[in-house]
């Protein structure tokens, strides 16, 4: 279901206001090594900053070797919540298939407009 409709300057995006997806992070690629990086081996990535910054802001510095698309390792993705991560990825050009990153985690990047936009399931979260 891609969204192309247009809306107003005050308008919040459709995913937010009628899908229900919740802003999640912001993930932004660098080639510097940052204090407090975090190694995802089989990834072979290194994040930092999400568990600190107040605005949900996710460094990447990638291995050369890492699998990840190139787009991904170059442009800053937005991250959003969703429930059914099936579901959400439908009508979208999908650029990774949903995979799990780590237990009870599932992620998928799709496209918009030539931007990757990561939609993340969580199966175990805590109770509020």
């Amino acid at each position: 279901m891609a969204m192309k409709e247009k809306r107003n300057d005050w308008d919040p995006p459709a995913v937010t206001a009628r899908m229900g997806w919740r802003y999640h992070h912001l993930g932004i690629p660098t080639e510097e090594k940052r204090r407090g990086e975090r190694y995802i081996p089989h990834l072979k990535i290194y994040v930092s900053g999400f568990a600190t910054s107040p605005f949900g802001i996710e460094w990447m510095r990638f291995e050369p070797d890492c699998k990840i698309s190139d787009l991904v390792r170059t442009v800053p993705h937005i991250a959003f919540e969703v429930d059914d991560l099936d579901e959400a990825v439908k009508g979208f050009e999908v650029l990774t298939s949903p995979t799990s990153p780590s237990a009870g985690v599932r992620v998928a990047m799709i496209l918009d407009n030539g931007a990757p936009v990561e939609l993340i399931e969580f199966s175990k979260k805590p109770e509020s």
